[in-house]
């Protein structure tokens, strides 16, 4: 039986966040990529920075939530979203609630919210390998434009870039 934890859906900063968010990206991208201190360090740097310059005009965050804690994330950076687009950062959903929809509706979200704005172009930065993300992404309109070998996360990998025209 595949039972679904009761969860909820939050958009904005709720404390403990940060480190939470920071743990899942850790623990999963280490226990299944061996990505290690370097990039949680700069998951944490970066969250942290986005999260003190965070506008809820510009910007979103939805977060996943089991009795108060955070299970899942996914944010929209739009402080350049006029030049550069949108960028869509920090999704990741815990092992407990995989595979049971949530992942597709914090993209939606993330989507609607991108649209409502007026952004003209969403995009991401992401690896070879991630394929359940990966169709997310594609399902929702998402496109590989570019892929090369890089190290941006401490680990040498087949780096993607992904764009989403919203139309």
């Amino acid at each position: 039986m595949n039972i679904v934890p009761e969860f909820k859906i939050e958009s904005g900063y709720i404390p403990g966040s940060i480190g939470r968010i920071v743990e899942l990206h850790s623990t999963y991208y280490y226990d299944h990529w061996k990505f290690g201190l370097y990039f949680e360090a700069k998951v944490a740097t970066e969250l942290s920075e986005f999260l003190q310059r965070y506008d809820k005009n510009s910007d979103g965050v939805w977060l996943v939530t089991v009795n108060g804690r955070v299970e899942g994330s996914i944010v929209i950076d739009g402080i350049q979203a006029e030049t550069e687009g949108a960028h869509l950062r920090w999704f990741i959903i815990s092992e407990a609630l995989r595979g049971k929809g949530v992942g597709g509706k914090l993209i939606s979200l993330a989507i609607d919210f991108c649209k409502s704005k007026g952004y003209k172009k969403t995009y991401l930065f992401t690896f070879e390998g991630l394929d359940v993300a990966r169709h997310l992404y594609e399902k929702v309109g998402f496109k590989l434009i570019k892929q090369q070998r890089g190290v941006c996360w401490g680990t040498e990998v087949a780096e993607q870039y992904f764009e989403l025209k919203n139309e």
